[in-house]
């Protein structure tokens, strides 16, 4: 009798050792830069990939398009694309970087307003933004807006129907607790559930193969930035990036590798590495916490390696996931190298890990001096 066969550590994802294996190094323009791509491990050459357009609607002022592409391996990416409806451009263009959030199951859905928002979506929209969708919303203040799923979320996430053995035997203790406590989870929580424990499977694949999981996200994250730039009535000179949390860290590494970003916004996602020790270390993923990036400098000075004209800090002085004296260490950090060149803001919230409204309107002010958007017409029935 032939034995069980065992179930894929990287279900969905088996053509992601070959187009690793086969790409080199991503290259930046800058040698600061290339150290930081050859730490995280970033493939490229990132090309412009072919789009595709699904659908498009016209609602409260905004005109939101479905796209997706493919990027050689893994499963095909899905995007929205917003823009202020009735102006063809050309805008200043924005990334908008979902952020982790414990929710696989979904990824830059919930920044965007959809007529069938998942329920998943709208979870982690009240939960870490204010009730708000951050990208169209961003859009209606005179930009044109990518958020796309990333690697490992959303139409990127990888295929736990069959989990790998270790992933299946954490996802059975958490069904078990659930039965104790009365839960009947939803699909969207057994996947996350799952995808919680598999993320640790998935930096030891991306250990194994020379990258690591931030690296392959700041991948999918430059190929989007790419279609971002080539799409029509979009300002190549004038893009941004903006994230909260795990999106903070990502925007903060994408201006890190890439010219192209003027300006960046990073929300509660910044401290010192020392201050996570030893409390902290539990609270962050592998998306932060990659193997030795500490090598080259703390998480502040990361931003020393952009070529971005400003960058924006936001840090939240209850934020359960960071120190508050280690968000203060970064900020002087930061000030220290930033002095006398009007790059860096840095500015506290009170309140725990969320992206409040009050937050999100300094934020898209900050872009909007930045990259200085044409201001738009008034409509016949008055501002927003």
């Amino acid at each position: 009798m032939s034995p069980t066969p065992r179930p894929s550590a990287i279900a969905g994802y088996e053509d992601w050792p070959a187009y690793v294996r086969s790409k080199p190094r991503h290259r930046a323009s800058a040698a600061a830069a290339q150290e930081l791509s050859d730490a995280l491990g970033v493939p490229g050459p990132v090309a412009p990939p072919d789009v595709t357009v699904q659908w498009e609607r016209t609602h409260d002022g905004a005109t939101t398009s479905q796209l997706s592409w493919q990027l050689g391996f893994g499963p095909r990416t899905t995007g929205w694309l917003v823009r202020p409806a009735g102006h063809p451009g050309p805008l200043p263009g924005v990334l908008a970087l979902h952020c982790h959030g414990g929710n696989k199951f979904g990824g830059a859905d919930r920044l965007v307003e959809l007529p069938d928002n998942h329920p998943s979506a709208a979870s982690a929209r009240a939960g870490h933004y204010d009730g708000r969708a951050l990208a169209t919303d961003t859009a209606r203040r005179g930009f044109v807006v990518l958020a796309h799923d990333t690697f490992t979320w959303g139409s990127r996430r990888f295929d736990l129907s069959s989990a790998p053995w270790r992933t299946a035997a954490a996802a059975a203790a958490q069904h078990a607790q659930w039965r104790e406590d009365g839960v009947a989870p939803s699909a969207a929580d057994e996947y996350n559930a799952a995808a919680g424990f598999h993320e640790d499977t998935i930096a030891k694949a991306a250990g194994l193969l020379g990258t690591s999981l931030a690296g392959m996200v700041a991948h999918d994250d430059l190929a989007a930035l790419e279609v971002l730039a080539a799409r029509p009535g979009v300002d190549q000179d004038r893009l941004g990036c903006i994230g909260f949390s795990g999106g903070g860290g990502r925007s903060l590494t994408l201006a890190a590798l890439s010219p192209r970003i003027r300006a960046s916004v990073v929300a509660c996602m910044m401290t010192t590495f020392e201050s996570l020790f030893p409390a902290y270390l539990d609270a962050h993923s592998w998306l932060l916490q990659t193997p030795g990036l500490w090598k080259l400098g703390d998480w502040p000075e990361l931003s020393g390696r952009s070529a971005a004209a400003r960058l924006l800090v936001q840090y939240a002085l209850a934020d359960e996931l960071f120190p508050e004296d280690g968000m203060r260490q970064a900020h002087q950090l930061l000030e220290s190298m930033h002095a006398g060149t009007g790059r860096y803001t840095g500015s506290f919230w009170p309140g725990g890990h969320v992206f409040t409204a009050a937050m999100q309107d300094e934020a898209l002010h900050f872009l909007a001096q930045a990259l200085a958007p044409q201001p738009l017409p008034t409509s016949p029935q008055g501002p927003r």
